[in-house]
């Protein structure tokens, strides 16, 4: 196994962090507070079951997102931000009022 490379500054490791389509969505998706799998996936247009799973694990094993499992039946799962996923959530705000903001002329140059 090859050892990571350390980070050269705070945006390398956030990018580390929420690289990729669909973690910044799941993300924001959760800042409504737990979620349900099947919550996650109609919040998360477009995510496939197999992508949502692998993000998710992903950002679980970052302590981004709790896994909650309550034993009962039909068994439940829920999803949430840890203090950590909270504050990186924190930090999505600015780039959400950016886009919004910007969002015609952004679409005028998509796929450019």
């Amino acid at each position: 196994m090859v050892a990571a490379t350390p980070y050269t500054c705070g945006l390398d490791a956030a990018a580390d962090v929420i690289g990729g389509k669909w973690k910044p969505r799941i993300l924001w998706a959760l800042h409504h507070g737990p979620r349900r799998f099947g919550e996650l996936r109609k919040d998360v247009a477009g995510v496939t079951e197999k992508m949502l799973i692998q993000q998710l694990r992903e950002l679980e094993s970052r302590d981004i997102v709790h896994r909650e499992v309550f034993h009962q039946v039909p068994p439940k799962v829920e999803y949430s931000l840890t203090k950590l996923g909270e504050s990186l959530n924190l930090a999505l705000a600015p780039l959400d009022e950016w886009g919004a903001e910007h969002l015609d002329e952004l679409e005028l140059t998509r796929g450019c």
